[in-house]
């Protein structure tokens, strides 16, 4: 557990294993400074390596999510300091190279205001959730620079390229609902519902087998930009790697997961994972297996709801 209290960012550690980070400037709708991204570095290093910790969610406290850069701190209290500023440098990069292939699932909930360098992070992180009425906006081109850092090239491989050079050359803002259309986010719903959607998206992300999901979605990250031939070599060493993780916890997630299909017909991988994917734990403590509860559990429901029909 992070016992540390910050000053730009909030972290609060669920029982359940979800860890919100909050970003906690709202008098600055949120714009990130270097004091926030070595926060931010720090917080996101240590919940990696902490086991009370299964997935993170990111969002802004306020009406923003993040107003992207704080332009008088970042920029204009750095010049003619260059240790400064590349400290600020490397510490920002957490929204981008920390983010991208994090070993835990993220989900970015993007409540208001997401601006200019703020698509980082909600870009890289692993779900993206908006409000319908959240305001995106790459407003660089209106102030004269580049869309911040690496946007410009992560906007291309988001959105279709028509989109990417409408939003970036005109600065014109779009809402939650746009953003989904055009793959910012995932999906976008009304903002008295944001919260509770995004927490039903985490609770089943927790469901699954955690190794299996982490090297899911470094797969899905790393073979975008390689050969075929190299995708599969790559594929292979990271089904292996999910091997040796889950000996680690005495588990074999292929195994079992057969095994509760064929043998069992304890689950439906079409509708749900299969017992024990989440925590490893197959029997229960009397030593008799969890999944064929689970199978006489669902019989017995099945069974209610049919005398219910026939009622």
């Amino acid at each position: 557990m992070l016992k540390k209290k910050y000053t730009c960012v909030k972290v609060d550690q669920q029982k359940d294993g979800i860890t919100w980070v909050t970003f906690n400037r709202p008098e600055k709708r949120n714009a990130m400074s270097p004091t926030f991204h070595a926060e931010m570095m720090e917080i996101l290093t240590r919940l990696e390596a902490d086991s009370d910790t299964k997935l993170i969610i990111l969002t802004g406290e306020g009406v923003s999510y993040s107003a992207g850069q704080d332009l008088k701190e970042y920029f204009r209290e750095t010049d003619g300091k260059p240790e400064v500023k590349a400290k600020a440098s490397s510490d920002s990069k957490w929204r981008s190279e920390k983010l991208w292939m994090y070993n835990k699932p993220t989900i970015s909930m993007v409540n208001g205001y997401c601006i200019g360098g703020a698509f980082t992070h909600c870009i890289c992180a692993d779900f993206s959730i908006a409000a319908d009425d959240a305001i995106f906006c790459l407003s660089e081109v209106n102030w004269g620079i580049l869309p911040g850092g690496m946007v410009s090239k992560m906007v291309t491989d988001m959105f279709n390229q028509r989109d990417a050079m409408f939003y970036a050359c005109t600065g014109r803002t779009f809402n939650g609902k746009e953003a989904a259309k055009i793959g910012m986010v995932n999906y976008s719903v009304p903002k008295k519902n944001l919260r509770k959607e995004t927490l039903k998206l985490a609770k089943e992300l927790l469901e699954k087998n955690p190794n299996v999901l982490v090297a899911t979605k470094h797969a899905i990250r790393s073979t975008q930009s390689m050969s075929w031939r190299s995708a599969g070599d790559y594929l292979a060493a990271k089904a292996a790697e999910i091997k040796i993780k889950d000996a680690a916890r005495g588990h074999d997630a292929y195994a079992e997961g057969i095994k509760q299909f064929i043998d069992e017909k304890a689950y439906r991988p079409v509708f749900s994972p299969y017992v024990g994917a989440a925590d490893g734990k197959t029997t229960s403590k009397g030593g008799k297996p969890r999944a064929s509860a689970a199978r006489k559990t669902k019989r017995a429901a099945a069974s209610r709801a049919s005398v219910k029909r026939i009622a």
